[in-house]
């Protein structure tokens, strides 16, 4: 299998560096090209072997696998130069939510599939999530999900959940970062704890509460009613969060899927012209 990547930026370099730490892939199997062609470049300083591309096409030509990790207004220049270059038997993947699989495919000649995958695939751990065009074959299913069980849990998406499912999954570690970054400040400015004290604090708690989840000890439920007493101190200290919480994130999901719809009405006015 060669594997071509356009784009090595955040997405794009999480995912090339997951598939070689998991020994998924050989440096030697991956060919890459970045508008910012340093970039490119400092990961095959990194991974000796690993080819850089000069351009978009040369990867289209040299790879039967190519993932599109390209930013929603670079999207449709990059297809542009690498249509023209697919054949029937490559397979085209794009990490880009707001274009549809369907528009895609009329495109280019090749199966096209969706894969979104998160920041904690950095650590061979969490979900990426996959969805697939309509001419996926049996075959193309078994070695996609094969290929990114080594570096997550992958699972296939419904176009109609793909967004909240990336709101969890993907932008989850990003609102959760926020809120735990929150609660350090807060801990600094009201007690005087130093700010690397409380962070390293918060770190483990995070970590040990993920391994409570993950060997399923507890549920996130049975968690929280174990350790808020009733009368106790964390159960005074849940009462300005079940007062602030309730309804935000609500307000999270409306916003990220209104972006959403507006990056999807762009995308496919610049596909269609």
């Amino acid at each position: 299998m060669q594997v071509g990547f356009i784009g090595t930026g955040s997405m794009g370099s999480i995912l090339i560096e997951a598939l070689l730490s998991s020994r998924t892939l050989l440096p030697s199997q991956i060919i890459a090209y970045n508008r910012t062609l340093s970039k490119a470049e400092m990961l095959a300083e990194r991974y000796p072997g690993l080819a850089v591309a000069a351009s978009n096409a040369e990867v289209a030509r040299s790879a039967n696998v190519i993932f599109l990790c390209v930013k929603p207004f670079e999207y449709n220049q990059a297809l542009e130069q690498v249509s023209g270059q697919l054949t029937e038997r490559q397979l085209l993947v794009t990490i880009t939510s707001p274009v549809e699989l369907a528009d895609l495919e009329e495109h280019v000649p090749c199966q096209v599939l969706r894969v979104v995958p998160s920041i904690t695939n950095a650590a061979l751990a969490g979900t990426t999530l996959i969805e697939f065009g309509s001419r996926a074959t049996s075959e193309t299913r078994s070695a996609i999900f094969a290929l990114f069980s080594r570096i997550s849990q992958p699972v296939e998406v419904a176009p109609c959940n793909l967004r909240i499912a990336a709101d969890l999954s993907s932008c989850g570690p990003a609102f959760i970062s926020y809120v735990l970054q929150e609660m350090i400040l807060a801990a600094t400015e009201e007690t005087g704890i130093t700010q690397e004290a409380a962070t390293h604090l918060t770190t483990e708690m995070i970590i040990g509460l993920a391994e409570l989840l993950k060997k399923e000890i507890f549920t996130l439920p049975a968690l929280q009613q174990r350790v808020c007493v009733p009368g106790g101190i964390t159960g005074e200290g849940l009462i300005p969060l079940q007062q602030g919480i309730p309804g935000l994130f609500q307000q999270v999901f409306r916003r990220t899927h209104e972006k959403f719809a507006e990056d999807c009405r762009e995308m496919k006015s610049h596909l269609t012209t």
